[in-house]
């Protein structure tokens, strides 16, 4: 498809005006549940969740022949000696966060979590590679093509898609508590979200300049390329925990708001770029930085508005949800420190 032909589908997560170049303000959340967000200790729960989804994906690679691919898939996802190369893990906590908000046990999403960390390692490797970002670094190493060579590299990226797949197929509890249907929908989900209208159209549109046209293909390169792991992810807990369609939809929503929100920011402290997206500061080159911190509060209050609609239904299983919004502005502690903490 041609780019103008994607630049031309439409964008469903933020207003694109350029008129309003001041700090929105945030849209007040539920009382007591925002009230009650800020005492939340997001760092333990993270911890915790980090804990459960390093040992699912360490026991997932295990070391087999060829060892070269398998070396190399295991450098790609997991942290190195001495927590070198910690990863967040952002995308399975969103997943198992948007699980247990519906009361459904962790056990039950882990499998789908490490899956979509191997997926979001698998599109790290490839978009490090010398045909898109050139990254020599990734998490504070070399990334895996500096490690390991470019064939390497790709061949460990396309050896992870798979993986995935099949650890959901094989891992998850199935049909109690997760129905075969569901496990099905997880897969489709999962495929969809990489997918050349997915993940790969966000790094076709990137390659292709689009955030040098304006704000509207900005949002749109930001949305695919970094939106559509975080809709995933909270889709497939939702799908996991037994979301109604109106559940799901919202949690779709607050995901893709979350995942766009999380890269913004980090354009804005590193406009100059750092490695992570070619066009970095193509990003703020479009926008400026008023419009950017204005778009900021406007994705700070969406995410918070979905987060609200569970706010009296579930309790305090939704403040993981509000307190991931102000982490993604205000990246309060560091999760390496975290992943570290026993």
């Amino acid at each position: 498809m041609a780019l103008s032909s994607f630049l031309s589908l439409p964008l469903p997560l933020v207003p694109t005006s350029s008129k309003s170049r001041r700090l929105l303000p945030a849209r007040a959340s539920s009382g007591a549940a925002a009230a009650a967000s800020a005492s939340f200790d997001l760092r333990r729960y993270w911890t915790s969740l980090i804990a459960d989804v390093e040992s699912e994906l360490d026991a997932a690679m295990p070391m087999r022949p060829p060892e070269s691919i398998h070396s190399a898939m295991r450098y790609s996802v997991l942290p190195g000696a001495g927590n070198e190369g910690a990863a967040k893990r952002a995308p399975p906590v969103l997943c198992v966060a948007a699980c247990e908000l519906l009361g459904t046990p962790r056990a039950a999403a882990l499998p789908a979590a490490a899956a979509l960390e191997m997926l979001h390692a698998a599109s790290l490797v490839h978009d490090d590679l010398p045909c898109f970002d050139a990254a020599p670094t990734r998490r504070g190493r070399p990334s895996t093509h500096a490690a390991y060579g470019t064939d390497m590299a790709v061949l460990a990226g396309d050896a992870l898609f798979p993986l995935a797949y099949t650890h959901v197929i094989s891992h998850t509890p199935s049909p109690d508590p997760v129905p075969h249907a569901v496990l099905l929908r997880v897969l489709a989900e999962l495929a969809r979200a990489v997918g050349s209208t997915g993940m790969a159209a966000g790094q076709f549109l990137d390659l292709a300049g689009a955030t040098a046209l304006g704000e509207a293909e900005v949002m749109q390169v930001l949305t695919k390329k970094f939106g559509e792991m975080a809709e995933c992810s909270a889709a497939c807990g939702a799908m996991l925990g037994g979301a109604g369609p109106d559940e799901e939809a919202a949690l779709r929503r607050y995901g893709r708001t979350i995942g766009v929100l999380y890269e913004l920011v980090d354009d804005v402290r590193s406009a100059s770029g750092n490695g992570k997206m070619r066009s970095n500061a193509s990003v703020m080159r479009a926008l400026g930085m008023d419009r950017a911190l204005g778009i900021v509060e406007e994705l700070k209050a969406q995410a918070k508005t979905e987060a609200d609609r569970f706010a009296d239904k579930y309790g305090d299983r939704v403040l993981p949800l509000y307190s991931f919004v102000d982490y993604a502005v205000e990246r309060g502690f560091e999760l390496q420190d975290a992943a570290a903490t026993p």
